[in-house]
């Protein structure tokens, strides 16, 4: 089933995958750096795209217990050859809290 993606905008939410999970095991340290946090459970559970020069996500995680976190991780071109970043997250959020932009 192919991603609705609107110009410019991000993609509908669904269901991280195992390449979703893998960008955000990537941004981790970051995240336990910019919190001064250390967090055991790190699991991507929904995301959203936007394609950009490179590839925008939104993503929730699980942290643990009731602890949800949002990311928005850049990725670069391939061709770049650089990791991804995180730059810019929002916490606390729950699990019911919907994966708006930011």
């Amino acid at each position: 089933m192919a991603t609705k993606m609107m110009p410019g905008g991000f993609s509908d939410p669904q269901p991280a995958t195992q390449d979703i999970q893998e960008i955000v095991c990537k941004v981790k340290p970051q995240f336990e750096q910019m919190t001064n946090e250390t967090y055991g459970c790190f699991r991507a559970v929904i995301y959203r795209a936007q394609v950009v020069a490179g590839m925008n996500y939104l993503v929730k995680v699980h942290l643990g217990n009731d602890s949800y976190a949002h990311l928005k991780i850049f990725v670069p071109l391939p061709v770049i050859n650089q990791p991804p970043i995180l730059t810019a997250y929002q916490i606390p959020k729950t699990k019911d809290d919907p994966l708006i932009p930011f």
